[in-house]
Formats: C-alpha cells, structure tokens, sequence
C-alpha cells in the first residue's frame, strides 16, 4: 500500500490534468474579526490614564472656591468623612457642579463618537448637524415665549434634539440615508435652528435674553442635584446601549454594502445608534447647555490617543469628561472674581481642532 509521506510534497490534479506542484499553492482564509478595542493593551492603558486624570481634576474642581479645601479633604468628604463644614460645602454646594460637568462630558463625546463613526466623517458630531442646536432653539423658545408648559429645560431639550434629528432622517432618506446626506443636510438645518435662536432671543425681553444667552453658551454655573439627578438615570441606561451598539457600529466603517453582506441591518442599526446618540446630546445639553466642540473634539483625541480605526466610547467620554472638567476649573480661575461660563473655553480650545480636521480633509481630498 503505497502511503505518502508526510515529508513528500503533495500533487494536487489540475483541472486541466496537469499537476500543481505544492510548493506554488497558497492557503486562502477569511481574516479575523480584529480584536474588540476593549481588550487591547494600549486602548486599556490610556482609559486607566484618562481616569485617573479625570478623578483628579474632578476633585481639584471641587476644592477650588471662595472656601478652599485641601484635595485630601475632599476626598474623604466624597466618601462621608471629615468635618460637618467641609461635607456640607463639598457635598451640597460644590458636588453637583462637577458632577454635571462630568455627567455632560460623557454624554456629549460619547454621542460625538457614535456619529462620527455612524458617518464615517469625522465632522459628523452632533454640534455639527444640528442636534445641539435644535435642543438649543426649543429651549430657548420655552424661555422667551413661555412655551415650556411646566416641562423644565431637561423636556424641552430632549424634545428639540428628537424633533431636529427625525427633520434630518427624513430629508436624508432616499431609499435609505448615509453617512454624507446626514452631514449636509444636518448643516442646512443647523443654520436653521440658529437663525430661529437668534430671533427669538431678539423678540424676548430683557431677562429672558439674558437667561437665554447665558444657557446658549453652555454653563455649569449655579447647577444642582435637581440637573444631575435626572442626567445621572438617562446616562444609566443609554451609556451601556452606547457600549451594546458599538459591536455593530464598527461594521458600519466597512460601508454599506459589506455590513450588510456581513449580516448588519444597516438601517435599523444606523436608526438605534441615532437614537441613543439624540439621547445622550438632548439630556446633556438640556442640563449645561449646548457646550461648544466636546462632541467634536473628544473623539478624535481620544482615537488619536487610543490608536484605533474609529473612535472608542469609553475612551471619548472619558476625554470628554476631562474635557469639560478642565474647561470649567480654567474658566473659574483666569479671571480672579469672575467665573467664565465653560462653554467659552471649550470654544476657544476646540476651534483648533475642527480647522485642523478641515485643513486635513482638505489635504486627503474628501468630506473626511
């Protein structure tokens, strides 16, 4: 019985009868899914640093004030020890502040990231395509015209954020939406929104304008436990739906065509991260208001600083966490006796930012 050795090169019959010696053949297999960007070393690495650095400034912020405390302090007064002035500045007067800064960051980057990645553009943040500035506009018009029936801006925001983002959907459909048609079209209707702000703070009286342009800017000044409360529920629930849909988001990044022919509903899935996406602006703009460029900017730090092919959420808010919370203690301590609202600093930090992404595209030839 003639067995062949192990050590011997196979023949393979060629179609046409002839022999394909083994030394020609290659072996063709399906790559790998690319490990999930949790599980690598680097994207761990600076999540465990932006951590650490968003703990500290968090806690620095909460020490800085009319009555400074030591850090030290203020780490024992956040787990319920120290003195009962100490606890009462720290717990009721300073907390709630920084918490809703926290609570923002996190909710503004990790919205930047799903539609950055959602339209594959960088530019395509919620700042960018009107969201912010739908919730911006029916806020403001429940402040001048006293239309908020009793709704609060937490209601309203989210109210104008759903509306802008399903006028967007709908303009963009055409046999489906992409990536580039929600960009455009959510420019158009962002000037739109703009253009009704504007008129409406110049019909209102004089505190209404005030009330409404020092909330246009994006604040954290005078917040309480009656914003962060509210913020802290939604951000339980649409944070891990963030994390869930990020396993399907990346098939979005290979287009249409090949996540559908990998089995990703494209439509449904693109409608579920919009959703979630609406979410998180419209609940973090109703609390501080549409804070400028976060969205935009954390993301594409956090993926510079992650080396990852798309922008990682858990690595984007906690960028935009440390974003908004470095923001707002510069913005308390550049001018002595004047608090800056944050979203001025954020603005003047993230203008860089989107002429570089625009200066870049421009270089690369496309839309992003």
């Amino acid at each position: 019985m003639n067995v062949p050795s192990p050590l011997r090169p196979r023949k393979t019959p060629h179609r046409t009868g002839g022999e394909i010696p083994a030394s020609s053949h290659r072996t063709f297999r399906l790559a790998a899914p690319p490990v999930s960007g949790i599980l690598r070393p680097r994207l761990i690495t600076v999540c465990a640093a932006l951590s650490v650095a968003t703990f500290l400034v968090f806690c620095w912020g909460v020490s800085v004030g009319d009555y400074p405390i030591r850090l030290v302090d203020v780490m024992k007064a956040l787990v319920g020890s120290g003195d009962p002035g100490t606890l009462l500045v720290v717990r009721e007067l300073r907390l709630p502040r920084a918490v809703v800064g926290l609570l923002v960051g996190v909710a503004f980057a990790v919205s930047g990231a799903l539609f950055q990645t959602m339209t594959r553009n960088p530019l395509g943040s919620p700042d960018m395509i009107g969201l912010t500035e739908g919730a911006g506009t029916a806020v403001v018009a429940g402040i001048v015209l006293g239309w908020d029936g009793g709704l609060g801006t937490q209601t309203l925001g989210l109210l104008g954020a759903l509306a802008t983002a399903l006028l967007v959907y709908m303009l963009a459909w055409r046999r489906g939406t992409t990536g580039y048609r929600i960009i455009l079209v959510g420019i158009g209707v962002a000037w739109v929104c703009t253009s009704a702000t504007d008129y409406l703070v110049a019909r209102g009286g004089r505190f209404q304008a005030q009330a409404a342009l020092g909330w246009l800017v994006g604040n954290l000044n005078g917040r309480t436990w009656e914003q962060a409360v509210p913020l802290a529920a939604v951000m339980a629930l649409l944070v891990p739906a963030a994390l869930v849909l990020g396993r399907l988001m990346r098939t979005l990044q290979l287009g249409d065509d090949i996540a559908a022919g990998l089995g990703t509903r494209v439509q449904p899935v693109r409608f579920a991260l919009l959703l979630t996406g609406v979410g998180l602006v419209a609940f973090g703009t109703a609390a501080a208001g549409p804070v400028a460029f976060v969205a935009l900017a954390a993301p594409q730090i956090a993926q510079r600083l992650a080396g990852t092919a798309w922008p990682p959420p858990i690595a984007s808010g906690l960028t935009g966490a440390l974003v908004i919370l470095s923001s707002d203690l510069i913005a308390r301590k550049l001018i002595s006796g004047t608090e800056l609202p944050v979203g001025i600093v954020t603005g003047v930090l993230g203008a860089p930012v989107l002429l570089w992404l625009l200066i870049r595209a421009n270089r690369a030839g496309s839309g992003g």
